[in-house]
């Protein structure tokens, strides 16, 4: 899909830890400002139960998970949008990512130093959003000022974009992310090759040590959050950096003795592919069960083409029916039976959870 999130936040935050053990990478993580130079990537599975239960049902050879793409992007200081702190490559880091995971120090270690002096969650955040809105701010400025040269060619879409460009700069001067201005999805358009960083979709990561003691930090954030109408994981990066480090069936006792049925690390993947847009279709059969990634609103004929090209040049239907169906009915043969399969065309917009085969010549 091409399609990625970057890993921001303050420095000694947690994000190379919370990374690792997305990733079980291992990204240099040490206690102390700009450890992570260039950024680190790394291709995730998203956890999907759907695979499993399918595959007790179809049986097959083997099962295959999509992916998400995770990019740990080195901390950010107060003054990185005037180049402070290499923030220029960094900030140049933040432009080529689809999403941000904003990770926020939401527990008290001595041991590790806040490059703040001291932990304030929400401080932090705006020290962060300032530094990514001046930035921008800068981008539009550029932009405008060359725009604006051009009025006098009476071009309708430069026109356009002008009033667009104003109302985008007036309100990040107002201190509002380009993400929260009222813009329509035209408007939106008209700026949309600027990659505004503060235009992209983001996940507060409430990184925690003793999610007890450190209750009144996770409030702050998660009611900061719901003013800017964003979503929040509650994470111990710590402890989930240790449990990637298990094996599989050691990890599965431990979820069991603690009665944890999905880890902080499932839940944000999750929450990443959803703040990406993505959905998830399957494809089913004697080889291997397969989830495939598509953007939601994607119709038939371009969910074939992310199994391959030919498949959307030569598209003629696609067979369908849903998860849940195959669940409800307990084999593909009495979904058939009872109707559930369909045959849709190229108008068909592709649903999570559906199950495809498509039907193509070329």
């Amino acid at each position: 899909m091409g399609l990625n999130c970057g890993i921001v936040g303050l420095p000694n935050v947690g994000k190379s830890t919370i990374f690792n053990a997305l990733t079980s990478a291992k990204a240099a993580s040490a206690n102390y400002p700009f450890c992570t130079i260039d950024p680190n990537v790394g291709i995730v599975a998203v956890p999907d139960q759907r695979l499993d239960k399918i595959a007790e049902i179809i049986t097959t050879e083997k099962i295959v998970p999509t992916t998400v793409e995770f990019v740990d992007i080195a901390g950010l200081v107060r003054g990185a949008s005037q180049g402070e702190g290499l923030g220029n490559q960094f900030l140049g880091h933040i432009k080529n990512v689809n999403a941000i995971l904003h990770v926020v120090r939401c527990f008290e270690k001595s041991d590790i130093i806040h490059v703040e002096g001291g932990v304030h969650p929400v401080r932090d955040i705006g020290i962060i959003n300032t530094e990514l809105i001046l930035a921008d701010m800068d981008t539009v400025e550029k932009r405008l000022l060359r725009n604006e040269k051009l009025l006098k060619t009476g071009d309708k879409n430069i026109i356009a974009a002008v009033g667009v460009l104003k109302k985008t700069r007036d309100g990040l001067n107002d201190n509002k992310p380009a993400r929260l201005l009222p813009l329509t999805d035209e408007e939106r358009k008209l700026i949309e090759d600027l990659h505004l960083m503060t235009a992209k979709p983001v996940l507060y990561v409430i990184n925690v040590f003793d999610f007890e003691k450190d209750r009144e930090y996770i409030e702050a954030v998660t009611k900061y959050a719901e003013q800017e109408n964003s979503k929040c994981v509650v994470i111990s990066g710590d402890i989930e950096s240790e449990i990637a480090q298990m094996e599989p069936t050691e990890r599965k006792t431990y979820y069991e003795e603690m009665g944890i049925e999905e880890s902080g690390l499932e839940k944000l993947i999750r929450e990443t592919y959803r703040l990406l847009g993505l959905i998830t279709y399957f494809t089913a059969g004697p080889k291997e069960v397969k989830a495939w990634t598509i953007k939601q609103g994607t119709k038939a004929p371009q969910a074939a083409g992310v199994i391959h090209s030919d498949f959307e040049r030569g598209f003629i239907c696609a067979e369908t029916y849903n998860f849940n169906d195959l669940i409800l009915m307990g084999s593909e043969q009495k979904v058939k039976e009872k109707g559930f399969l369909k045959l849709e065309g190229k108008e068909y917009v592709v649903k999570d959870g559906d199950i495809v085969h498509f039907r193509f010549n070329v």
